[in-house]
């Protein structure tokens, strides 16, 4: 895996997640797809698959650069600033 240049900046340890999943989708009454957690906040959501892409959503929102997947047995990162895996 490359290194980010935004992986440095994260908090170690990982935080807390805020949820079991994305407050959007509940709202939306869509089922979440692929989670992901937030590393910056700790928010859950799912991924870019569904048509709403709320993961790519919070990162223009916020800012908040770097997911890991929030799937069991699963670790898998992305960075949405510069598109590498973390």
């Amino acid at each position: 895996m490359s290194e980010c240049a935004h992986a440095a900046d994260l908090p170690r340890p990982e935080p807390v997640p805020l949820g079991t999943t994305r407050p959007e989708c509940l709202e939306a009454g869509t089922d979440p797809a692929r989670l992901r957690l937030r590393l910056t906040c700790g928010h859950g959501g799912c991924c870019d698959s569904p048509p709403s892409r709320h993961a790519t959503g919070h990162f223009r929102a916020t800012g908040h650069p770097v997911t890991r997947s929030f799937e069991p047995g699963e670790s898998r990162r992305r960075c949405f600033e510069d598109g590498s895996t973390v």
